[in-house]
């Protein structure tokens, strides 16, 4: 007899898919300040990067902490390392990250360690960004972003050498490792299980059952796409 899959198995709070959110710090976005000064740079678990602890007005904030971010240094909304300006008052060719995909949103995109995008074009209501991912994306003037690199741009440098040493990572950020794939698993346990490669079609609608639910959940689209 076989047993549940990873799909139907979380959620149980075994210590396997438990996941220590009384350590976290809460969600970092935006706030509507003008100025503010950096008071303390701590540690995020459950994060990648480090975070910058911004007070303003007697109240403190957590902001991503950007490479050369220091303790003292001040923050306002004009252009400037580590502020937070709307990308109309931002030139070409800055690199930024923690960017508003909306205007409000408090910043959703390249928030990881050492990622950042670059404003390549910008007219009267409409930015282009160049992504990590080397694609063009087009949002609103009005959406906010950090000028500057995400702190911690050489985590990835240093190996891990252990696995246990990668198992407490993970268990920091609550993420399930080690992860087995499909076709290594036995046919009981797995619908791909049994083989070298799935012998099935791997798309399936998202409405069926955890038990059946695996593969390509209805994708948009398959396969390699085309070069034009």
């Amino acid at each position: 007899m076989g047993k549940n899959l990873r799909q139907q198995r979380r959620g149980k709070g075994n210590p396997r898919y438990r996941s220590p959110g009384h350590r976290y710090f809460g969600d970092v976005s935006y706030r509507n300040v003008s100025a503010g000064t950096v008071v303390d740079i701590i540690h995020a678990p459950g994060r990648r990067s480090p975070l910058a602890v911004v007070e303003s007005g007697g109240q403190k904030d957590m902001f991503l902490a950007t490479a050369g971010m220091q303790i003292g240094q001040e923050i306002s909304g004009s252009y400037g390392q580590g502020n937070v300006t709307e990308l109309s008052s931002i030139p070409e060719g800055t690199k930024i990250c923690n960017i508003e995909l909306n205007p409000g949103d408090g910043g959703r995109l390249c928030r990881a360690s050492g990622t950042s995008a670059m404003l390549v074009t910008k007219d009267e209501n409409k930015c282009t960004l160049l992504m990590p991912s080397k694609k063009k994306m087009v949002l609103s003037s009005r959406c906010r972003a950090t000028v500057g690199i995400v702190a911690s741009d050489g985590r990835t440098e240093k190996p891990f050498m252990k696995a246990g040493t990668k198992h407490h990572a993970m268990m920091a950020l609550g993420r399930m490792y080690p992860h087995t794939a499909g076709v290594s698993m036995n046919a009981v346990d797995h619908p791909f299980g049994g083989q070298t490669r799935p012998g099935k079609v791997k798309t399936v609608s998202r409405h069926m059952p955890p038990g059946k639910k695996v593969g390509s959940i209805s994708p948009v689209r398959t396969g390699r796409k085309k070069r034009k």
